[in-house]
């Protein structure tokens, strides 16, 4: 390994998607765009640990919790400042989270912050102030739930950051813009519109001797191939990998042992209408599982670049189960069970809905067809807009539709899409119904133990995949490129760009490095 320099000039990394910023304001940002790099300005109450998959607490080193899992108490790390150097308390908490509540500043993050007792009648304008927060001290927190649910998934968000009053009263256009003050690992110096923002290190970061960059770079660069030519020119010390550019780095010698790969958690499926009377048999959906072949697809579409599902979960939950084997290919064991369940003949899918997405779009469904054919049934395939097709799964105006759909983190809160009391508009598109899987989401709901809940929810999902409301393509894999000199990086399941730079460094080859 080689040595850790004195200084490291900086790490250069990305801003990918969707182009430039809207803003900094972490209580106003949507996109990943903002919060890739938000979230090394600004800090939450609990982080995302990649290696444990799963959030942990970052600003408070523990929290009581009652026996009927309604109240928190947290007691918060004594060392966090914000970087005008003033310590964080737990006023500055409670501040933060009634301004996402407050309905004057229509915060994308409000869903987050729901589940606090109270902040719904903040929200509707029915309270000033969130009843189920309360300062015991300045670094000691209650905090009330509305409900009895793991709060760490909400409260890591990265649109939940603490942030100081005094840097945001009267100045919310200068805050929003060029002016953000949080209590991460670095500190705003500048943003370039349209073509990079610049952080600087923060010395007073309250986890001693980090971070160990001086400096982070983000480049604005939503073009592939600009990329390519960036990262293949040293500009770049680490890229996301599409799908273009998969393939040749998985051939390049250097590049290749180089890359970091991940089941982020988004699942794509073809998901089955069960007001459609053929999918109303298990033995028809598991026939669609069986008739397909799946790896092929995988390989010959989409270059390899996606992990085979045998569950509605990714292999990076908490609550995935390895001893579970894919549905294979096996085109007569389809046939069999087609006949079994009255459809020896075939039938005919006449709204197959779905978007022009290359990855699990319409082309998946053209890859399916022959495969389905062979066994008797006809796909009619109908492309629409991404907003279009959302609309027809709310009214349930489809028979098939094929999508990437959130799988994780909540893992209660993913499965809990295919309750039976769930509606179409919160996300069973498929009206789902099945007694014993609602009866196992119940009991890990009730229960507080996370060990015997993490057991029952696994119980769950084995169940979802033998009964199959939908047929399981892929995961998808997320891919990152670096060059050697780059350390630090994590396979975050969650989203692969969200690369929290608190460990990550470069050693004195890189092109960058200077000593001080």
């Amino acid at each position: 390994m080689k040595k850790l320099i004195v200084a490291i000039l900086a790490l250069v990394w990305l801003v990918v998607y969707d182009g430039d910023l809207y803003g900094l304001d972490p209580h106003k940002c949507t996109r990943i765009q903002e919060f890739l790099v938000l979230m090394n300005i600004y800090r939450s109450l609990y982080r995302w640990d990649p290696d444990k998959s799963m959030p942990v607490l970052d600003l408070a080193t523990r929290a009581e919790i009652s026996a009927d899992g309604l109240t928190y108490t947290y007691h918060l790390r004594p060392n966090v400042k914000f970087h005008n150097g003033r310590q964080m308390t737990a006023d500055d908490i409670i501040y933060s989270y009634n301004r996402i509540a407050d309905p004057k500043l229509k915060s994308p993050s409000v869903r987050f912050v729901r589940i606090i007792k109270g902040a719904g009648d903040v929200i509707d304008g029915k309270a000033p102030t969130i009843s189920g927060l309360k300062k015991i001290d300045d670094l000691t927190l209650q905090l009330t739930l509305a409900d009895p649910v793991n709060p760490s998934f909400s409260l890591r968000e990265p649109g939940m950051a603490i942030v100081p009053r005094e840097a945001v009263e009267g100045k919310e256009d200068l805050f929003h813009t060029s002016a953000p003050v949080g209590c991460g690992p670095f500190k705003f110096v500048r943003w370039v519109k349209g073509s990079e923002v610049v952080l600087e290190k923060f010395p007073e970061f309250f986890i001693p001797g980090r971070p160990l960059l001086d400096k982070v770079v983000y480049r604005i660069s939503n073009e592939a191939s600009a990329r390519d030519m960036a990262f293949r020119a040293k500009d770049l010390d680490a890229t996301i990998v599409g799908s273009a550019q998969y393939e040749a780095y998985k051939n390049d010698p250097v590049i290749s042992k180089n890359m970091i790969e991940v089941a982020e958690m988004f699942t794509r499926i073809v998901g089955f209408n069960m007001d459609f009377e053929p999918f109303k048999k298990k033995e028809v959906r598991q026939a669609i599982n069986y008739a397909v072949d799946r790896d092929l697809i995988i390989q010959k579409l989409l270059k390899g670049k996606a992990f085979l599902a045998t569950g509605w979960l990714p292999t990076s939950s908490a609550a995935f189960d390895p001893t579970v084997k894919p549905y294979p290919y096996d085109p007569k064991k389809a046939k069999e069970l087609l006949a079994k369940a009255g459809y020896a003949n075939g039938f005919t899918i006449d709204q197959a809905i779905g978007t022009g997405n290359e990855s699990w779009g319409v082309v998946v469904y053209e890859a399916m067809l022959p495969y389905l054919k062979e066994v008797g049934i006809t796909l009619k395939i109908q492309q629409m807009e991404g907003a279009a097709m959302v609309e027809r799964n709310k009214n349930g105006e489809f028979q098939t539709f094929i999508w990437s759909i959130g799988s994780g983190p909540d893992i209660l809160g993913t499965l809990k899409r295919f309750h039976s009391e769930n509606t179409r508009a919160g996300g069973n598109y498929f009206n789902y119904k099945n007694p014993e899987f609602d009866k196992l989401l119940d009991r890990a709901a009730a229960e507080r133990d996370s060990a015997k809940q993490l057991d029952v929810l696994k119980q769950a999902n084995n169940l979802l995949f033998e009964d199959t409301p939908v047929w399981y393509f892929n995961y998808n894999k997320a891919v990152l490129a670096q060059h050697p000199w780059v350390h630090g990086f994590k396979p975050v399941a969650i989203e692969l760009m969200f690369q929290d730079m608190t460990e990550v460094w470069v050693d004195d080859s890189s092109p960058r490095a200077k000593q001080k």
